[in-house]
C-alpha cells in the first residue's frame, strides 16, 4: 500500500491548493474500506488532524480553523482523496500528510492510521 501526495507549493495568502492523496495497493471501491485523513505539521509545532472522511458513508470531518475553507473529498474511479484548500493564510504553512486507516471511521487516533505519505510542502506567503 502506497500513499502519494502532490499540488503543495507556494502560494499568496487568499490563494487556493488543491492537494491529492493517491492510493496504490488498494482500491477506494473494494474491501477493506478506508478511511482517509489529512493531517499537518508546521515546524516546531506538533502534528494535526485537520480533515478526514470516513469510507463508510463519505462523512467529512474538519477541524474548527480549517471549516468553512478546506473541503475534502473522494474520487474512487481514481482512487484519489482531495483536499481542497482556500483563503489560505500564513498560519496554514506546513506539511500536509494524508493517511489511511482500514476502518470504516476516520475519526480514530493517528496512531491507528497504518499507512503514511511522505507529505507535501504548503507555504503560504507574500
Amino acid at each position: 500500500v502506497q500513499l502519494v501526495e502532490s499540488g503543495g507549493g507556494l502560494v499568496q495568502p487568499g490563494g487556493s491548493l488543491r492537494l491529492s492523496c493517491s492510493a496504490s495497493g488498494f482500491n477506494f471501491a473494494y474491501y477493506p474500506y478506508y478511511s482517509i485523513h489529512w493531517f499537518r505539521q508546521a515546524p516546531g509545532k506538533e502534528r494535526e488532524g485537520i480533515a478526514c472522511i470516513s469510507s463508510s458513508d463519505g462523512s467529512s470531518h474538519y477541524i474548527d480553523s480549517v471549516k468553512g475553507r478546506f473541503t475534502i473529498s473522494r474520487d474512487n474511479a481514481k482512487n484519489t482523496v482531495y483536499l481542497q484548500m482556500n483563503s489560505l493564510a500564513p498560519e496554514d504553512t506546513a506539511v500536509y500528510y494524508c493517511a489511511a486507516v482500514d476502518l470504516p471511521t476516520c475519526l480514530v487516533a493517528a496512531d491507528q492510521y497504518q499507512y503514511w505519505g511522505h507529505g507535501t510542502q504548503v507555504t503560504v506567503s507574500s
